[in-house]
Order: structure tokens, then sequence, then C-alpha cells
């Protein structure tokens, strides 16, 4: 595609978020079921707990930077765990709906309007936890960046966790025939425009365009190691209990996710823990 700035990708994805905080959990699709959280349901899934366990085991008592949280789910589920929750989104629309949900749920997180490439200094060195998870660093075109904003919003002995979906099940198109148009690492912008949501293809969605970046797995732990980060583990998971792009994946007869080429499990989503010294 031809030459992009950052300030025009940012532009086209902030609408495209804006966007999606309207279609999202207004009942329309069942990956945003606000009825659910509003009755009491913890949206961390499985590998997203389990990350948490291997980062700083239990969330309750800790400062935590739920780093770009669209419209809170997950904000408002570490908080209902006893942590002190700030989100951070850069679509003012998400966090006007985040504010929304967790005054329905009476649950006390504090949400801001930031650019996860260069947080504000009243956000450093203030949380035990960086939390970011499923569908984050595809918007990112400076990691780099990325990665040193979160290390500066760490408190010393902090961690980072990143889940997110691996950059090998981020190439596919279709999985039967097994076909890509996505890069497997760092390429410069991609721009797409696609109707739906990876929360359901039927939504409405008033924005669809997209820019959109790939980032290796070397690439993420050379930009975690370059902000200083010490990486402390990195796994790569076979099966989920979801699709994590929405609707890219059929379960299998047992309900769970994954990608084969020939038979032969490929990684869907992998979880990157690192510490700040």
């Amino acid at each position: 595609m031809p030459p992009m700035d950052r300030g025009t990708a940012r532009r086209i994805n902030r609408a495209h978020w804006d966007a999606l905080a309207a279609a999202h959990g207004e009942g329309r699709d069942a990956y945003y079921d606000t009825e659910a959280l509003v009755a009491g349901a913890d949206t961390l899934r499985e590998a997203e707990l389990a990350g948490v366990r291997e980062a700083v085991g239990a969330v309750a008592g800790l400062d935590v930077l739920h780093l770009q949280c669209h419209i809170g789910f997950d904000s408002i589920s570490l908080a209902r765990r006893g942590a002190r929750v700030v989100g951070a989104d850069f679509s003012p629309a998400s966090l006007e709906k985040a504010r929304a949900l967790a005054r329905r749920c009476d649950v006390d997180v504090e949400f801001v309007e930031a650019d996860s490439t260069k947080l504000p200094a009243s956000l450093h060195n203030r949380f035990d936890l960086v939390y970011a998870t499923v569908g984050v660093i595809t918007w990112i075109e400076d990691l780099r960046a990325w990665m040193r904003s979160a290390a500066a919003a760490l408190r010393g002995g902090g961690r980072l966790l990143l889940v997110d979906i691996h950059p090998l099940f981020g190439m596919v198109a279709t999985v039967d025939p097994l076909r890509f148009d996505f890069p497997y690492a760092h390429a410069g912008p991609r721009a797409f425009d696609e109707p739906g949501s990876y929360a359901g293809a039927e939504l409405e969605v008033a924005a669809t365009a997209t820019v959109e970046f790939a980032h290796s797995l070397a690439e993420v732990v050379n930009a975690a190691l370059e902000a200083g980060l010490k990486v402390q583990r990195l796994d790569e998971h076979l099966e989920l209990d979801f699709d994590p792009r929405g609707n890219v994946l059929v379960p299998d007869a047992d309900g769970r996710y994954r990608l084969r080429s020939d038979g032969e499990l490929l990684p869907v989503l992998f979880a990157l823990v690192a510490a700040k010294p």
C-alpha cells in the first residue's frame, strides 16, 4: 500500500474502535455479554488467567493497568478480583461505555484516554501489573515505543503480561483451504476494510477501515528486552476455549479451538511475562 503516516493510521483506527464501542455489548453479540458481566460474570479466559498466575499469582491488593482496555470488561473483572485498576485506551467512545459499565457493575475503575505508546507521566512508576490482552499489538506500528511505555508504567519489580494472537495465526485469511493475507513480521502498514467485527461478522459497524501491523515473536521479545524488561516466560497456546479472532476457527467436537495444517497443530495465542528490575 502507499506510504501512510502514523497520524493517518491512528485516525482511521480510532474511528474504527469508536464504532466498535457503539456496536459491542448491545445484546447483538455473544463476545461482549453485558448482562452477564453486570450479573457478576468474570471475563478473563483460561490463557489470561494462566498468564496472571505466572505473572503475579493473584491481583488482589495490586495496582493494575489494563492497557488498550476497550469497553472495560476485563478491567471490571480484575477489579472484582481485588485489584486497583486503571484502564487506558485511545478511543473516547470505548472509555465512555467502559465508565457506564463500571457504574452498572458498582465497581471502582479509573479510565484514562491515552496513547499506549506514550502514556502520560501521571501513569508512570505506578503499577504492579500492566495487563494487555488479545488484539493489542496489531494496532501498534512502533512496538519498541509500546514496550517502553508499558515499562515506564511499572514500578520496580512490576510485571508486564501480554497475551495476544500468535503472529502465525494472525497471518491466516482462511483455514480451509489454509491461506494467508498478512505478514509474519513487521512489513509496514496493511489496510483492511471488512464488515462486522471480531465479536460478530453480522454486527453493523459504522467505520470498518483499519490499518494493522505485523510483529513476529522475536520482535516482541526483543522489544521487551530493549525496554529494559527481563523476560520471565513465553508460552505458545495450541488450543483455546475461544477463537481469539472471533470468526476464523471452528470448534472441535470437544468445544476447543485449534489451528491445523495437514493435521499438525499450529499456535493460536502467545503469552509473555516480563519484569521491570
